[in-house]
């Protein structure tokens, strides 16, 4: 793939994508936080905080709080955090 040349409408596409990759980011978080809620076994669960933990470090959110959602696993705390970020983001 090195030296591809893009099309102007794939350069704006990828160009967009970038200027809201943090939009992505937290729409990700979202839906982390309803498999979260639907998972029925603890390894699923597992995994899907392994992501959540992934995402909120890609975000870059600040250490502490993310240490504290990490650490309590509580999904109400991350969605009310989620709706926080969100609200900033806008």
């Amino acid at each position: 793939m090195a030296g591809q040349e893009y099309s102007h409408y794939q350069k704006k596409v990828i160009s967009r994508y970038y200027q809201n990759i943090d939009k992505v980011a937290l729409q990700r978080l979202q839906e982390l936080v309803t498999d979260l809620y639907l998972a029925d076994t603890d390894k699923k669960k597992d995994r899907l905080w392994g992501q959540v933990q992934k995402a909120m470090e890609n975000l870059k959110i600040e250490p502490a709080i993310a240490a504290h959602i990490s650490k309590t696993r509580d999904v109400k705390i991350l969605a009310k955090n989620i709706e926080d970020w969100l609200k900033c983001d806008k």
